[in-house]
């Protein structure tokens, strides 16, 4: 299922207005269909033949019916149950006296168009083919009232007056209902949209008082350094030399953070140079180079794990760098500690290691799909 509020919020609307349309339906086949089999039974030249009709008119429709709330696709061979449905509503029209087309006992015809909505309700263009059913309906409709001799001035206002009242109500029906769903979900994308820019700006937020807080820092320590060397510290001293590189380092950092939302990747780093700075490890954090794209559950993780190891295993000092692109990400890190233990299977991400000296040098690269 999707998390997506705005497919969340179509799918429950949707539901909403197929059972409506369903309900509708057996409302008609059941309220109108039956009460004018029963009343007009004695006037059918074949009773049985309408009968069946209308348990055929049933049956379709319970199979349309299950086929939408089991699945969320168009239902399957729909223009074969139509075509039924076309020839159910037809002998209708066979079995009723001439004198009865298009009048009660004729009621295949106008309940039909409630079967076509439930048939064509998940189709891409239903609207376009519900119309062209109803125009077959009709065809089929008007042969009759030839074939009978019923092309008279008052039969075809009767036709008329009824087809364009059943296919207003049959097409507004659906009109309305996907209408309603999409109206749904744009509000449903609208709302997501706004939810998403107020978290980024709650997000920019702390991090603008995250950056301030660390300049703060930055501009303390420098105070300092700036006061000892004043106060006549000796600067070929091994901690005040330390001291002022990670102070360097610091604010470089702090000077190249241009993003208000940071990367989740780049945000994890930057937690764990912090840290490693509260260690006095000067560790100098390379702006990435390229875009990070949005990775796969559980990459991020992967990718940082071997560089991170190898981060908190430094003594002195460190370099982190990030190389992305659409198609590849790469972390690496540069550290004065020890060879790390591989794993045998990195799984999606590709990790090496090389020695240069007191240097170790590790990279993990998730190679994207």
């Amino acid at each position: 299922m999707s998390d997506d509020p705005a497919i969340l919020v179509a799918q429950r609307y949707g539901r909403g207005a197929t059972a409506a349309v369903v309900v509708i339906f057996a409302c008609w086949h059941a309220g109108f269909d039956l009460a004018a089999t029963v009343i007009s039974w004695e006037v059918y030249r074949l009773p049985l033949l309408v009968a069946g009709a209308w348990v055929a008119f049933l049956v379709i429709g319970v199979v349309g019916s299950i086929a939408l709330y089991r699945s969320e696709r168009p239902i399957r061979g729909v223009w074969a149950y139509a075509g039924a449905a076309l020839a159910v509503a037809a002998a209708v029209l066979v079995a009723c006296p001439p004198a009865e087309v298009v009048q009660l006992a004729d009621w295949g015809w106008v309940s039909v168009a409630w079967l076509g909505l439930i048939l064509f309700w998940r189709r891409t263009h239903h609207l376009r083919e519900l119309l062209l059913f109803l125009a077959l309906d009709a065809m089929i409709v008007l042969a009759g009232m030839a074939i009978y001799d019923r092309l008279d001035r008052i039969s075809l206002a009767l036709f008329l007056m009824v087809f364009f009242g059943g296919v207003t109500l049959a097409v507004g029906a659906g009109v309305a209902g996907h209408g309603l769903v999409a109206a749904a979900s744009f509000a449903a994308e609208r709302s997501a949209e706004q939810a998403r820019a107020e978290t980024a700006r709650e997000i920019a937020g702390q991090v603008h008082a995250d950056r301030l807080r660390r300049y703060g820092a930055v501009r303390h320590a420098a105070a300092d350094l700036l006061t000892a060397l004043a106060g006549g510290a000796d600067p070929a001293d091994e901690r005040l030399r330390r001291e002022c590189a990670a102070g360097g380092a610091r604010l470089r950092r702090l000077i190249s953070e241009t993003d208000d939302v940071p990367d989740p990747l780049l945000r994890t780093l930057r937690d764990h140079v912090l840290d490693a700075e509260r260690r006095d490890i000067v560790v100098a954090l390379e702006p990435p180079v390229g875009t990070i794209p949005e990775l796969p559950p559980g990459i991020r993780g992967a990718l940082a794990d071997a560089p991170l190891r190898a981060l908190r295993g430094a003594r002195a000092e460190a370099r982190v760098t990030i190389y992305a692109t659409p198609h590849e990400v790469i972390v690496s890190v540069v550290a004065d500690s020890d060879d790390l233990a591989m794993p045998g299977d990195g799984g999606e991400v590709e990790v090496t290691q090389q020695r240069e000296g007191r240097s170790l040098w590790v990279q993990s690269r998730w190679p994207g799909r």
